[in-house]
């Protein structure tokens, strides 16, 4: 049995497919992980959904901010955007089923076993794995029992610093933009959002997030997308697999048991 944890989809189901080929992927052997931004920008949003959607058990999809965009639109909290090809979902027949099944999604996923953490963005510097877990736990209720209410509230960037005596609606809007945005943090972990290029050229003093001196330890590997122009190869503990498969680069699948990385190209 292989786990694969496949970088940012982004509606290219057509890659999706010559990648699990490529693997020769066994669902009856094999899981799959998706770090999230399943769809919009590409070309095939509805049927990426439906594709990883209908995948049940075997696949583990955790939130990106792509995702929680198109919860936006439908729930009239935001307006579709001009790159936007959310169209085909938001037209479908399907559309509440697929929308309420990608509500469901975890902000983070944990396996022991493996000892490894799937999340879309990363995990702030200043938390513990408890805090991450208890954090998500809560967006998680927010997003399956109050959604509507909750989108309304959850866009802005701000508070940009981290403390445990954050009001609720500031510490659940901290808490989805470490999940689902975050690149860059200062040196008081404070995040930023103004910069989204590589580290190699990031304007001092801003740091990856999983850069700072003072971050928590975790004891796990975080698996990582969002970040299309982040070095393949990182630091020991921290995979990304976001390489701009949408924009033409290369979707990558990342396989825990073997730490071996496959790709194909996003190019048509």
């Amino acid at each position: 049995m292989t786990t694969y944890a496949i970088g940012d989809l982004h509606g290219c189901l057509t890659p999706l497919r010559r990648l699990l080929d490529k693997l020769n992927y066994d669902p009856a052997n094999d899981r799959l992980w998706f770090v999230g931004d399943l769809i919009n920008r590409g070309p095939e949003s509805l049927e990426t959904l439906r594709f990883v959607k209908d995948l049940g058990d075997n696949a583990v999809t955790v939130l990106g901010n792509h995702d929680l965009h198109l919860l936006a639109v439908m729930h009239g909290v935001r307006k579709p955007a001009g790159k936007d090809t959310l169209e085909g979902i938001l037209n479908a027949p399907d559309r509440d089923e697929l929308c309420h099944w990608l509500a469901a999604r975890p902000l983070l996923h944990v396996d022991r076993e493996l000892h490894h953490i799937l999340v879309h963005a990363g995990i702030h510097p200043g938390w513990t794995l408890k805090r991450a877990r208890k954090l998500s736990k809560e967006l998680h209720r927010e997003l399956t029992e109050n959604l509507p209410e909750f989108l309304s509230r959850m866009y802005g960037n701000t508070p940009a610093g981290w403390s445990k005596d954050l009001s609720p609606d500031d510490r659940q809007r901290f808490a989805i933009n470490a999940f689902t945005r975050m690149r860059y943090c200062h040196a008081d972990g404070s995040l930023d959002f103004d910069y989204n290029g590589s580290p190699a050229n990031a304007p001092a003093p801003l740091l990856p997030w999983h850069q700072l001196p003072t971050r928590k330890a975790l004891d796990m590997t975080i698996i990582f997308g969002h970040w299309s122009s982040h070095p393949a190869i990182c630091r020991e503990g921290v995979i990304p697999t976001d390489r701009g498969c949408v924009w033409g680069g290369d979707l990558v699948a990342y396989a825990i048991e073997t730490r071996r990385s496959h790709w194909v190209s996003g190019r048509v």
